[in-house]
């Protein structure tokens, strides 16, 4: 561990220098591939793909001389092992948070604050995610291929809601534990189903994640400034690496080349934006419909690891299966039994519910909704029990 520490800024001018980086950096990496590859055999130690990108940061950053050495070994190791985002983001940058460590701001607001942040996280996760993700579960044992193409979507949408407010959740209580404790973590996720296109998308979904390929990766290949063809290689460097953050299996594969030809494609058509027709109401709301049929059908790539068994939900998905039976009605009772909370979902995803609490914010009312959602969690979790979040798989 005493690699993470490594003093790569008093060896910046010293031959070694890079030796030492690289050294450092192949011992971190190493480590995270070791896991991920399934070599260990009991599985990811929980956190590893998050602090470990946060130890790179650090080092990249001391390295170009962005950040000045952490002289405090305490204060390194608070920012590497600070447990509210230590499972599964977000991802800070030591330059974000070494303030905050040495000069926290302890007092009744923050508390209050953090209390409302850790609320909304905790209603998010446990009821909605856990509730909607129900439905995955259900046609997950009763089998993609008795299915309907009608409830192959709605799955694939009630897992779209699923895995964002299980993260988002986690994020929110993240934020709320850290702002408890007298730190300020930075913005997670942004209504990113709000999206018009599946770049915005990826700008509002793991923000943090995101800013790091972006400059750790994309940027030190050249990002976009070397023309086309090297900016479309560069973001299949991107996607191919956030594909094997998240997994090894072919799945994630397939999941990451999807979302690079959707960017790749957007590029190409990044023109027709200039067109009148886009600036009227149908063309603004066609980018949107777009993200929403898209963005469910590369979580679906995402949820599945079994190749064989997602391409049977993919061919269920566009009725391309034939000669197999199915209960046409499924996604009738689907629709009763979770619609109501597939709407409620829907409308969780706009920033309605943050205008909502930011208008009741100090209020009354606004302490007895929070207060209410607060204990109907504990009373789901009581009866229920706890559902891991999502994301320590990862």
């Amino acid at each position: 561990k005493l690699v993470k520490w490594c003093k790569i800024e008093k060896q910046r001018r010293n031959k070694r220098q890079k030796a030492v980086l690289a050294g450092a950096l192949l011992y971190n990496v190493g480590m995270l591939a070791f896991f991920k590859s399934g070599v260990a055999g009991n599985g990811l130690p929980p956190g590893i793909s998050f602090y470990t990108f946060q130890i790179l940061s650090y080092l990249l950053d001391v390295y170009r001389g962005e950040l000045r050495r952490e002289e405090s070994f305490l204060m390194l190791a608070s920012y590497i092992t600070m447990f509210p985002q230590l499972l599964s983001g977000p991802i800070v940058g030591y330059g974000e948070i070494r303030e905050s460590l040495r000069n926290r701001t302890f007092n009744a607001g923050s508390v209050q604050e953090g209390l409302k942040l850790f609320t909304m996280g905790l209603a998010s996760k446990v009821l909605l995610a856990d509730r909607v993700g129900i439905l995955w579960q259900e046609v997950q044992v009763t089998g993609f291929e008795s299915i309907s193409t009608p409830l192959a979507w709605i799955a694939a949408v009630a897992y779209s809601m699923k895995i964002y407010f299980d993260f988002y959740g986690y994020s929110l209580m993240a934020s709320g534990l850290g702002r408890m404790l007298g730190f300020e973590l930075p913005e997670n996720f942004r209504n990113p189903y709000m999206a018009a296109s599946v770049r915005e998308f990826y700008r509002r979904w793991h923000m943090t994640l995101g800013r790091w390929f972006t400059k750790y990766v994309y940027i030190p290949l050249g990002g976009n400034r070397k023309g086309e063809f090297r900016t479309v290689c560069n973001l299949l460097a991107v996607w191919a690496l956030t594909s094997v953050w998240h997994g090894t299996t072919a799945n994630f594969l397939v999941w990451g080349m999807l979302l690079w030809l959707a960017i790749v494609f957007e590029r190409l058509l990044k023109g027709l934006g200039k067109n009148r027709f886009w600036r009227k109401m149908p063309g603004r709301i066609l980018p949107h419909l777009y993200v929403l049929v898209f963005i469910p059908i590369t979580w679906v790539c995402f949820a599945i690891t079994d190749i064989s068994q997602l391409q049977v939900y993919l061919g269920r998905m566009f009725d391309i299966i034939p000669g197999q039976a199915v209960h046409a009605g499924d996604w009738r009772k689907a629709l009763a039994d979770y619609g109501g909370l597939l709407a409620a979902g829907a409308v969780a995803c706009t920033p309605l519910v943050q205008k909502l609490f930011r208008w009741l914010k100090d209020t009354l009312l606004g302490i007895l909704i929070l207060a209410a959602l607060f204990w109907l969690c504990v009373w789901r979790l009581q009866i229920e029990g706890h559902n891991p979040f999502m994301y320590l798989n990862f």
